[in-house]
């Protein structure tokens, strides 16, 4: 079955080092998500996979075969990878059923029209194939380079930042769409993304990078709800943080002493967790004065002071209803469970 391999990749512009040591393997039909902010070295990581920069140090192999490694590196042509970028560069000279079927000069004239109107039919665009594409949407445009990427049938899939472009509303409806047609296909796919949200909509798996390198890789259910960093929960979502010291295996904090086993006495530790791990109790909840609230349509962000924190703020994400007022006190169980400690530096 197709995958796609790095080990031990490292690249260097100059005397900076933007990936270091990356060491993944994709599945046949899997989605692979490499997740983190600008310059973290993601980008390179695909273009390296995809040969459009030379490999320096490691190897890289598709469909079991090295393309990438000492004294080989493939040319791109050569690694039979699909690519889909921010900018649809699309061909505007060449209708959508001339575009999807650019890379199939391999083909006979009838066999690239049938290649191209069935690749139309997977991403909904058969009644657009002699259609140019200034006269398409944007989510159209997008959907026509998917097709062209993957009418090859690529032992790879390459994916980066390909949906930043959209708005909100069409976005989730071409990830889905995308995902959907990637499954069916089968091909491995390794997607690029600053946003945690599409991460966690369309991969299987997720690696977070940070300064070049992966530092968690799991599922997006493992990787929201067990960060193994401060850098890996921070960057998933807003959070709450206390700051306390572990004393006898417990860190201390306003909200009670919480087991921290894991460090050692005096260290300093925060204590983190998601605003939706807060929800309002009864009398015996933790006694909070509410700062501000908005509603958010499915949720109400709400902030809080808590009584004995000082200044610190809470932000809590309740379920839809009347906003509470700003100097009135609400009653909030904190969901243990939920809760992460890390040193603090």
């Amino acid at each position: 079955m197709p995958d796609l391999t790095l080990r031990d990749v490292s690249h260097r512009y100059g005397d900076r080092l933007a990936v270091d040591r990356v060491a993944l393997t994709i599945a046949a039909g899997e989605i692979f998500c490499l997740l983190g902010p600008s310059g973290c070295g993601k980008s390179t990581t695909l273009r390296i996979a995809a040969g459009l920069e030379d490999l320096q140090q490691g190897e890289v192999c598709i469909n079991g075969q090295r393309v990438a490694g000492t004294g080989l590196n493939l040319p791109t042509e050569a690694r039979h990878v699909g690519m889909v970028f921010q900018d649809h560069a699309l061909f505007p000279h060449l209708s959508v059923a001339n575009n999807i079927a650019f890379g199939l000069s391999h083909l006979s004239t009838s066999e690239r029209r049938k290649r191209a109107e069935l690749w139309a039919g997977r991403v909904g665009l058969s009644g657009h194939l002699d259609v140019f594409p200034h006269r398409l949407s944007g989510g159209e445009q997008q959907r026509v380079a998917l097709a062209r990427a993957l009418a090859p049938e690529p032992a790879v899939m390459l994916l980066d930042e390909p949906f930043s472009s959209l708005d909100n509303r069409l976005r989730d409806q071409i990830r889905d769409d995308t995902v959907a047609i990637l499954k069916q296909a089968g091909t491995p796919t390794l997607l690029v993304t600053h946003d945690p949200e599409e991460a966690m909509r369309m991969a299987d798996r997720i690696g977070i990078m940070q300064a070049g390198r992966l530092v968690q890789v799991d599922s997006p259910v493992g990787i929201y709800g067990q960060p193994t960093s401060l850098f890996a929960a921070r960057f998933l979502s807003e959070t709450n943080e206390i700051r306390g010291r572990v004393r006898s295996g417990l860190l201390e904090t306003p909200l009670g002493s919480l087991s921290a086993s894991h460090l050692a006495d005096g260290t300093e530790a925060l204590l983190l967790f998601r605003p939706e791990a807060l929800a309002v109790e009864g009398a015996a909840g933790l006694d909070c004065e509410v700062v501000r609230a908005r509603s958010l349509g499915p949720y109400r962000r709400v902030e809080l002071r808590l009584a004995g924190a000082g200044e610190t703020l809470l932000v809590a994400r309740l379920a839809p209803g009347p906003l509470p007022e700003a100097g009135s006190r609400l009653r909030l169980a904190l969901d243990l469970a939920a809760c992460h400690i890390f040193p603090s530096s």
